[in-house]
């Protein structure tokens, strides 16, 4: 089969590998129709690792796909061969004490799809994974939605672990996909008042599609002044997707006390700090944001019953050749970009 492979820093090329074959009774063997290309994508392509999850070449990333079932394990009953699903990108071992509690997503054995030392990626015609992993999506939804349900996913989880969102006032501070998800999400959960931060005037279109009510440049030494003359107490939670130290300091000062900081943005510096009296001061709260636990079958049916209609991210379209091209352009933020797909087959 075809498989893209990063094969150096900012390098990738097409190549056949070996297709997979079902080896356990519960795997499933899936055809990658579209993959997604995501910011966690491009830190790879870029700098080649993040944190201590270093790429070994030539590898496979992506993780954000959508597939039609080839073949099945015996003991299979979930989907068969011809279903259309999304893939949920996380195995978590259902064992552990993580799991056992409802964190699968920190599971202690976890996998996650196109992740250095854990597994290789979707960016390949052919793909296994377990059957609790392939979600079913309707006849009527289309793959692309299909590949949007994950970073939905994601905003899902971080805006259900933040505040209760009914007449909240939040910050969204980055307006990529995992942002814009973040404002859906927030929006759909009758959020009051969304404020969005970007550096680029498209992103912050996107935005207000997205639902947001006010939008500013992310580098405007007054943007903190211009939102609390809006909201003087300041705001129930922000949310950090970009992974900025800017918008870090920015959060705590627009937090009010006992706000929730939500860091979502993945930063390339090893750290990043607070300015300990305010955040000590106002008794900021202050938590990460991993992944998407037990969000992904809510934001696939908030999608087909168009609770929220994220298609509007998807701005840009490649064959699966050209995915040295979607990368450069996302890593580029060029072009007016949200979001890429890459068309990896035919349906």
């Amino acid at each position: 089969m075809k498989a893209m492979l990063l094969t150096g820093l900012r390098q990738m090329a097409l190549r056949d590998v070996a297709a997979p074959a079902i080896e356990n009774d519960g795997d499933v063997l899936l055809r990658v129709i579209m993959v997604g290309v995501c910011g966690s994508d491009v830190h790879y392509y870029e700098t080649g690792r993040i944190g201590s999850q270093v790429v070994e070449y030539p590898f496979v990333v992506g993780h954000e796909c959508a597939a039609v079932v080839e073949a099945v394990g015996a003991r299979v009953s979930r989907v068969r061969p011809g279903d259309r699903v999304a893939v949920e990108p996380a195995i978590s071992c259902g064992d552990c004490d993580q799991c056992r509690i409802g964190r699968s997503h920190t599971c202690r054995r976890l996998k996650f799809l196109g992740c250095p030392g854990q597994m290789a990626g979707a960016l390949s015609e052919f793909l296994i994974m377990p059957e609790s992993c392939c979600l079913p999506i309707p006849p009527a939804m289309t793959f692309e939605r299909a590949v949007l349900s994950e970073p939905l996913a994601i905003g899902l989880y971080a805006v259900r672990q933040s505040v209760p969102m009914r007449g909240a006032r939040i910050g969204v501070l980055g307006a990529g996909p995992i942002g814009l998800s973040v404002v859906l999400a927030a929006r759909a959960e009758s959020a009051e008042r969304i404020y969005v931060t970007d550096l680029r005037a498209c992103r912050l279109e996107a935005a207000r599609t997205a639902g947001a009510q006010w939008t500013g440049w992310a580098e405007d030494p007054g943007l903190v002044e211009q939102i609390l003359e809006r909201e003087p107490l300041g705001l129930d939670a922000v949310f950090e997707c970009c992974g900025q130290q800017a918008a870090v300091d920015q959060a705590v000062r627009l937090l009010k006390p006992g706000g929730k900081l939500m860091m979502i943005g993945i930063p390339r510096e090893e750290r990043i700090s607070l300015v300990a009296h305010d955040a000590r001061r106002n008794e900021i709260l202050f938590q990460n944001v991993r992944r998407q636990n037990h969000c992904t079958q809510d934001a696939l049916d908030w999608l087909a019953t168009e609770r929220v209609n994220a298609d509007f991210m998807v701005t840009h379209r490649f064959a699966f050749e050209q995915t040295p091209a979607a990368f450069d352009l996302v890593a580029g933020y060029a072009d007016g970009v949200v979001k890429a797909i890459v068309r990896v087959g035919g349906a």
